[in-house]
């Protein structure tokens, strides 16, 4: 692994990464100054065995969140994970039943040497998917940079909904319509552009996709069924809004009622991914595998904050639901050294082992990279890479593309 500081920058790049849906690249920084997203030029190279022992590094980290999920339902630890009560036995139902799931992403640290160390599993809602399927590829193409790059997120996801959606279709003997929901409340357009990308790959999948707004979905207190605001039954929702949000709304009791009775409406992703979506996986995984020398390479040791040992003095502090770097603090020596604002924590917090992201440094400045590694369908998918010029990252990194045999 490398960072290649130089690359071919095309003409125009700003209104062509924009017109294939990256609309949400202009970052607006808090002093007034807005930058791109996007890095054009730089990009990173890995070679193809290097690319081959990263996906089944991450396959195993599949398998192993798959362990820590089984041991959870087996033993009763939503007390610990700090899952609420009303949404435990629908976790339970589908854990047992696996509905449709389609996606998620793990975060690593990764420097080149040796496995990666996995920071957290985004498994409920991840974003940058439009980048990574889409964007970078096409910058692949352009550029000619590298023989090839780890993305078979677009085959994939068309094949992930294939084989869900027949599977759904052949049990419950109706042709589904798959509605994609996002909130208003998110202005960036992000979201809006991740359902847009995931209804085209529906499609592809020879099935009718719809695009909804979460705040008009529609609760008929007749039947205790959802719709959306032209009278159809929501028969299966991908929804781009946490599971923890969606369990505290007004209609959250209902959604799960719904769910767990014949006809009802099918979520994806389904609510057993609050067990993976929550940092209380980190100590979990930890519990399982940090003794095992091989498997615990993978991981870095991590507990709940109230079981953190008494030695430790280097460490970060994650709060369970935290997304984008909110509410993380980085304890050095015993000491906060950096703690990012937010409006989480509440819930609780876990600690993990501080091993600094590698600084792949460059003219401009320090460039700590996180390794996107996409889990399609459960089995490895593709890479989208962020760096941050700090530790954390944040909403204000960057997603830089990458290569595989760059010639460079």
């Amino acid at each position: 692994m490398r960072r290649v500081e130089a690359g071919v920058v095309r003409p125009g790049w700003e209104a062509e990464i924009e017109a294939q849906g990256l609309v949400y690249n202009r970052t607006h920084l808090p002093g007034g100054e807005v930058r791109s997203y996007w890095r054009e030029g730089p990009y990173y190279d890995f070679g193809s065995a290097e690319v081959a022992r990263l996906e089944g590094w991450v396959a195993q980290l599949f398998e192993m969140c798959v362990a820590a999920g089984d041991h959870v339902v087996e033993h009763d630890l939503f007390d610990r994970m700090g899952i609420p009560l009303i949404a435990r036995s629908g976790i339970r139902a589908t854990w047992e039943s696996e509905p449709p799931s389609v996606y998620g992403r793990f975060d690593l640290r990764y420097d080149g040497s040796g496995p990666p160390k996995l920071l957290e599993f985004n498994a409920d809602t991840p974003t940058g998917l439009v980048e990574s399927a889409v964007t970078q590829w096409n910058w692949h193409l352009f550029t000619g940079q590298g023989r090839d790059q780890w993305n078979a997120l677009h085959e994939k996801l068309v094949a992930a909904w294939q084989r869900n959606l027949t599977r759904w279709e052949r049990r419950t003997g109706i042709r589904p319509r798959v509605h994609l929901a996002w909130t208003s409340e998110e202005t960036s357009g992000e979201d809006r552009m991740t359902v847009a990308y995931l209804m085209d790959t529906v499609v592809q999948a020879g099935y009718e996709a719809v695009e909804l707004v979460v705040e008009d979905i529609a609760l008929d207190s007749g039947d205790g069924r959802f719709y959306d605001p032209q009278g159809r039954h929501l028969d299966v929702v991908f929804k781009l809004y946490p599971w923890e949000w969606l369990i505290e709304d007004e209609f959250g009791a209902a959604v799960l009622a719904d769910a767990a009775r014949p006809g009802g409406t099918t979520w994806i992703e389904p609510v057993y991914k609050m067990l993976w979506s929550t940092k209380a996986l980190l100590p979990v995984l930890w519990r399982l595998f940090g003794g095992d020398p091989v498997l615990s390479e993978l991981l870095l040791p991590a507990y709940f904050a109230d079981e953190m040992p008494s030695s430790w003095r280097d460490y970060v502090r994650k709060p369970l639901w935290g997304r984008e770097g909110a509410n993380v603090e980085i304890v050095r020596d015993g000491r906060v050294v950096t703690a990012v604002p937010g409006r989480y924590g509440t819930e609780g917090f876990v600690v993990q082992e501080f091993a600094p992201l590698p600084d792949f440094a460059g003219v401009d400045g320090p460039h700590h990279p996180v390794l996107g590694a996409w889990v399609v369908d459960g089995e490895p998918a593709g890479l989208g890479i962020r760096e941050s010029e700090g530790l954390v990252t944040d909403n204000l990194s960057f997603f830089v593309p990458h290569t595989i045999d760059s010639a460079r």
